[in-house]
C-alpha cells in the first residue's frame, strides 16, 4: 500500500489549476472549431493513468487536481460475479491487478464477442473477495510501479470521494458478454444514476446504447458510440466499424457523439502522418455529432511529425485550419491541459520568458546535427543562439560537428574504418577522428542523425539529410539569418596543438574577425570550452562571453568557488544532474546550489542537453518535456541547450506564466513525488536536503594547465604519427577528470524490465 497522506501533501504543491469540479470557464480570446464552439473536453482515461494505476483514487484525484477545470473522469465499467460494478481498464485483470498472485489457479478462458480471452476475470469473484484482496497495478511495465497496491473502486466510491461531484464518464465495453452471464450493466447504471450522475455513457455496442438511451434521457446524459478497430465487427449489427463510420446519420439517431481511435481522423503510415485528415470530423459535425479522439499517451510511439513533443499531437487535432475534435481521451490529462489551456493558437504569440534557447548542433532532434538543414530548422524554430562545435580536418579546415570522432555523426565508419584509432586524451573508445582525414575525405561521408535511445528513432527520412558546414559558412548563416547570437564550442585545443600542429584557437579567432563578430554588439558571441586556458585566450575581447563547460556530476559548489569561475568565464554550461539531482528510482531529488552560488558571483548558468524523448525524462516530469523546461526556468537558469528548439520556444511563448492564466505549466518541486511514493510499511523518507548527495565542484574542475605551443608538424608527419596506442605525449597537459555520463544504467527487477523495452534512461 502507498503512503497516501504524503501523496496529498504532494498534491497541494502541484499545478495551480484545480479541475474536475463543474463546467470549465471559457478561455478568453480563443476560437474553437468544435461542434459547440467551446474548448475541447479533456477526458482522463482512468484518471492520470500514465503515472498511477488506472482507475485508482490517486489517479482520479491527481487528474482532477492538476488538469484544466472541468476535466472529465472516465471509468471503464467491469463487474463481479454478484453484479457489482467497478472501475477497471481491462476485462482480464492479470495485467492491471495482482489477482494472479492472489489466486494463482484462477485463470479461465471466455469467448468474448467471438474471441477466446485467457486470464483472470472479475466475473469469477464476489465483490467482497475482489475488493478486499485484489489491488490495482500499473498496467505497463515501462511505467512506474511505485504506486501499485491501490484499492479497486466502485464508480459510486469515485464520485463520492470528491466534495463536489466530478464530471463523470462511464464506458460499458462488454454489455453483450456480461448479459450472457446474467449480469445487466444497464440495470446497474439505472439503479446507480442518483449516486453516479454520469454526464457521458459510451459503448461500442449499438444495442446497449439504443436500449439505455430512452431511460437516461431525463438525466440529459450524453450517449457516445465508441468505435473499435476498423476491421472489428460490432456485436449488434455484425458490421465492421469501418463500415459504420460511413453511416453517421444512423449513429445520430441513438447517440450524440462518437469516440474514435485517433487514426480514424488523421491516419499515419510507417510513422508518418498522411498529408490530409479524413472527413470524419467534418462529416460528424454536419450530422450534429461530437467527436472524441482516443489513445493519447505521452509515452507512446508518436508520429515522427511531432518530434517527440506530445503537445504537437494534441494540436494536430484541435488547432488545425479545418476542424477541432470535441475532446481527447488521454492517459496524461496534464499535458492535454497545457496544450488546450496554454499552447492553442500560440504560433504567433510574443515571447513571455527571456531564458535563452541555445541549440545543440542545431535542431539535431530533427536532422543530422551541425548540418545546414539542422541550423536552418533551429532558426525557424525560434532559437536564440545557434551553436558550432568546431572541429579541424587534417589540412586545417574548421567545420561544425558535435565531436571530433566522426563515427556516430557521419557515415565515416563505412569508408574509413582503417583509420580508426584510440586516443585516450580524447576518449576511451575507438574513433575515426576529423584531424586524421582531409576536408575532401570528410566531405565524401554523409551526415548521420544521432539517435539518443534505442527504441525511439529520430526521423528516418532525415537520417542523412543536409551538408557539413564550415565555420565561416556557419558564421555567415548566423549573420544572414540574423540569429540573436552564436555559441562557438572549442575542445581538444591542447591535443591538437601538441600532437597535430593545429591551432584551433587561432583558427576560430580569425574566422570570427573575418566575419566582423569581434567588432559588433548586435549579435551575442559565446566562446565555450571545457578548458579554462582556452577561455583566457579570449578575455581581451569584451564583445565575447566566455562559457566554461562543466562535464562532471556534482551536487553543488563550495562557498567562494564561483568567484574562481568568474576569473575565467562569464557563464558555465552544466549537465542537468548538476542542477537537479535524482534518486535511483528516477524521481527528482533536490536542487543543488549551483544556480544561486553562480548568480551571486554574476556567472550565468546554462544547462543541457534537453531532449523530447520520454525515456530522457524523470518520472516527475510526466513524460512531458514542457514540465522539465518549466522546472529549469523556475530554478532561474539563464539558458537551456536543446536538441529541439521548437519545444523550448513554444514554452517560452506560452501565456500561462502569470497568476491570471486559467492554467499554468508548472515545474516540479524536487523530492515531493519521491516522498509520495514511499510504502506505508516503511518510515516515510523525506526529500534529502541540498548539497549532501555527492561530490562538490572543485578548483581542479575549473583551472587547467597552460596550453602547449603549437608543434610544427607537416601533413606527412601528422599521418605517420597516427597510432592506435593512444599514449599521452609529454608535451600535452593531462586532461581534467570527469565523471559525466549521458546515460544512467537501470538496476533491479523493474529496472531490468524497463531496460529490455526502453534501453537506457538519459539524465545528463
Amino acid at each position: 500500500m502507498i503512503g497516501y497522506l504524503l501523496f496529498f501533501v504532494f498534491l497541494i504543491h502541484t499545478n495551480e489549476a484545480k479541475g474536475g469540479k463543474g463546467k470549465p470557464p471559457p478561455l478568453p480570446l480563443k476560437k474553437w472549431m468544435t461542434l459547440s464552439g467551446g474548448e475541447p473536453q479533456i477526458v482522463a482515461n482512468g484518471g492520470f493513468s500514465g503515472l498511477f494505476p488506472a482507475s485508482s483514487i490517486i489517479a482520479y484525484d491527481f487528474a482532477a487536481s492538476n488538469s484544466l477545470p472541468g476535466t472529465i473522469l472516465l471509468c471503464d465499467l467491469q463487474f463481479t460475479r454478484d453484479g457489482q460494478g467497478f472501475c477497471e481498464s481491462a476485462l482480464a485483470l492479470q495485467n492491471t491487478t495482482n489477482v494472479d498472485d492472489i489466486d494463482p489457479k484462477g485463470q479461465k478462458t471466455y469467448n468474448v464477442n467471438g474471441q477466446e480471452i485467457h486470464g483472470w476475470f472479475g466475473l469469477d469473484y464476489d465483490a467482497d473477495y475482489l475488493f478486499n484482496n485484489v489491488t490495482l497495478n500499473q498496467n505497463l511495465f515501462t511505467r512506474p510501479p511505485w504506486w501499485d497496491g491501490q484499492m479497486i473502486n466502485m464508480p459510486q466510491d469515485v464520485v463520492a470521494y470528491f466534495k463536489t461531484p466530478p464530471r463523470f464518464w462511464l464506458n460499458v465495453q462488454y454489455d453483450s458478454f456480461y448479459n450472457q452471464h446474467r449480469i445487466s450493466p444497464e440495470d446497474f447504471i439505472l439503479s446507480s444514476m442518483v449516486d453516479i450522475k454520469p454526464e457521458f455513457i459510451s459503448s461500442p455496442e449499438i444495442g446497449f446504447l439504443k436500449s439505455i438511451g430512452p431511460k437516461v434521457k431525463a438525466a440529459k446524459t450524453k450517449l457516445i458510440f465508441k468505435f473499435l478497430g476498423a476491421d472489428v465487427v460490432e456485436p449488434t449489427t455484425k458490421e465492421k466499424y469501418s463500415s459504420l463510420a460511413t453511416k453517421l446519420s444512423t449513429i445520430k439517431s441513438f447517440a450524440s457523439g462518437i469516440v474514435v481511435p485517433k487514426d480514424y481522423i488523421w491516419p499515419s503510415n510507417n510513422g508518418y502522418l498522411q498529408t490530409a485528415p479524413t472527413n470524419l470530423v467534418l462529416d460528424a459535425h454536419k450530422q450534429g455529432l461530437e467527436v472524441y479522439a482516443s489513445f493519447f499517451a505521452n509515452d507512446d510511439y508518436l508520429s515522427y511529425n511531432y518530434s517527440y513533443d506530445p503537445t504537437r499531437e494534441y494540436l494536430q487535432y484541435v488547432d488545425n485550419s479545418q476542424f477541432s475534435v470535441d475532446g481527447v481521451l488521454t492517459d496524461f490529462p496534464v499535458t492535454a491541459s497545457a496544450t488546450i489551456g496554454c499552447l492553442y493558437q500560440n504560433k504567433n504569440a510574443s515571447r513571455t520568458i527571456k531564458t535563452l534557447i541555445i541549440s545543440h548542433d542545431g535542431a539535431s532532434g530533427d536532422f543530422p546535427g551541425s548540418t545546414d538543414v539542422a541550423y536552418q530548422k533551429a532558426i525557424d524554430d525560434g532559437v536564440d543562439l545557434i551553436d558550432c562545435s568546431v572541429q579541424l580536418s587534417k589540412d586545417g579546415v574548421a567545420f561544425c560537428l558535435t565531436s571530433t570522432d566522426l563515427t556516430d555523426s557521419t557515415t565515416a565508419a563505412s569508408l574509413f574504418m582503417d583509420q580508426a584509432t584510440t586516443i585516450q586524451e580524447i576518449q576511451s573508445d575507438n574513433g575515426i577522428f576529423s584531424f586524421d582525414l582531409t576536408w575532401t575525405e570528410i566531405q565524401s561521408t554523409k551526415p548521420q542523425i544521432q539517435n539518443s535511445f534505442r527504441d525511439l528513432i529520430r526521423n528516418p527520412q532525415n537520417k542523412n539529410k543536409g551538408k557539413f558546414v564550415t565555420l565561416s559558412e556557419f558564421l555567415e548563416l548566423a549573420k544572414t539569418k540574423a540569429a540573436t547570437g552564436v555559441l562557438i564550442n572549442i575542445e581538444n585545443a591542447a591535443y591538437l596543438a601538441s600532437n597535430k600542429g593545429l591551432d584551433i584557437i587561432e583558427t576560430v579567432s580569425t574566422a570570427l574577425t573575418n566575419a566582423t563578430f569581434d567588432k559588433q554588439s548586435t549579435q551575442k558571441v559565446l566562446i565555450q570550452s571545457d578548458d579554462s586556458s582556452v577561455l583566457l585566450k579570449f578575455k581581451d575581447i569584451p564583445n565575447y562571453q566566455r562559457v566554461l563547460t562543466i562535464k562532471k556530476d556534482v551536487s553543488g559548489t563550495p562557498a567562494g568557488l564561483a568567484q574562481e569561475v568568474k576569473k575565467y568565464a562569464d557563464a558555465i554550461n552544466v549537465i542537468r544532474r548538476d542542477i537537479i539531482t535524482s534518486t535511483d528510482t528516477f524521481f527528482t531529488k533536490n536542487f543543488t546550489n549551483i544556480i544561486p552560488a553562480m548568480h551571486a558571483a554574476n556567472v550565468s548558468v546554462y544547462v543541457g542537453v534537453l531532449k523530447n524523448e520520454f525515456e530522457n525524462l524523470l518520472l516527475d516530469y510526466y513524460s512531458d518535456p514542457y514540465v522539465e523546461i518549466a522546472t529549469l526556468v523556475d530554478a532561474h537558469v539563464d539558458g537551456i541547450i536543446t536538441d529541439y528548439p521548437a519545444t523550448a520556444n513554444s514554452y517560452m511563448r506560452s501565456p500561462c506564466h502569470n497568476k491570471a492564466a486559467p492554467y499554468k505549466i508548472s515545474g516540479v518541486r524536487p523530492g515531493e513525488m519521491y516522498a509520495s511514493a514511499q510504502p506505508t510499511d516503511q518510515a516515510p523518507t523525506p526529500a534529502p536536503a541540498p548539497d549532501n548527495n555527492g561530490p562538490l565542484l572543485t578548483i581542479s574542475d575549473i583551472i587547467d594547465p597552460p596550453l602547449p605551443p603549437v608543434a610544427k608538424i607537416s601533413l606527412t608527419d601528422s599521418a605517420s604519427n597516427t597510432t592506435s596506442t593512444g599514449s599521452t605525449p609529454t608535451t600535452a597537459p593531462a586532461p581534467k577528470s570527469s565523471s559525466s555520463s549521458a546515460t544512467v544504467t537501470k538496476a533491479g527487477v523493474y529496472i531490468a524490465a524497463v531496460v529490455g523495452v526502453l534501453g537506457f534512461l538519459t539524465l545528463g
